[in-house]
């Protein structure tokens, strides 16, 4: 019975491995496809840095709601490109900066591997305002965040980034993507791991 157990246990392990070998298989297709080759190569330091900054901007021009919280926020985590990549399986990843008081504080990724019913590519951004410096602690003194655990993370859409002011915002972490190009349907950053990177 042991046995019978150790083994299903193996073959759940090597389907999940498969799984996240052909996600990221075609993330890398992704990569080359969506953004060019050079686009799979780490960016430095200052290619992120000027990424962020123009995202950050654009995002504040097309989403007073944004602008508000930005004011206010102990920090702001800003994604400027994340490709997402999908045929059954799927992966995207995308590099960005920790923002404190207007100074990069930090260099991250986002990861994700999925499995469903999808089909397509698309680039997006996106960037999260953290209202607390519990929150912001949290993430910064982590190995690795998956969204789901941890500070709770709500997802701004339109209507609701219409309605932040000074005296509306709450604590929390707020989600607001941007710039999204490509086919697939619907974003969500559930199960996306973020983790800290180095950079020369």
């Amino acid at each position: 019975m042991r046995l019978v157990k150790m083994e299903r246990e193996l073959f759940i392990v090597e389907v999940r491995m498969k799984r996240l070998f052909v996600a990221i298989l075609i993330l890398g297709v992704v990569l080359i496809g969506l953004g060019g080759a050079g686009t799979a190569q780490a960016a430095t330091k200052g290619e992120i840095d000027r990424d962020v900054e123009a995202a950050l901007e654009n995002l504040y021009k097309s989403s007073p709601g944004a602008k508000e919280l930005g004011k206010q926020a102990k920090g702001i985590l800003v994604f400027p490109k994340v490709l997402k990549g999908g045929f059954i399986f799927g992966g995207q990843y995308g590099e960005g900066a920790l923002l404190k008081n207007g100074e990069t504080a930090g260099y991250y990724n986002t990861v994700a591997a999925s499995y469903g019913l999808q089909i397509g590519a698309q680039v997006f951004g996106y960037a999260l305002f953290f209202m607390s410096d519990e929150d912001l602690a949290y993430v910064e003194g982590s190995s690795g965040w998956e969204i789901g655990s941890g500070p709770t993370v709500v997802v701004a859409d339109a209507g609701m980034a219409g309605a932040f002011t000074t005296t509306t915002v709450r604590k929390g972490v707020y989600a607001f993507f941007f710039s999204q190009k490509g086919l697939m349907a619907g974003l969500g950053l559930q199960g996306t791991k973020i983790s800290k990177m180095k950079r020369p």
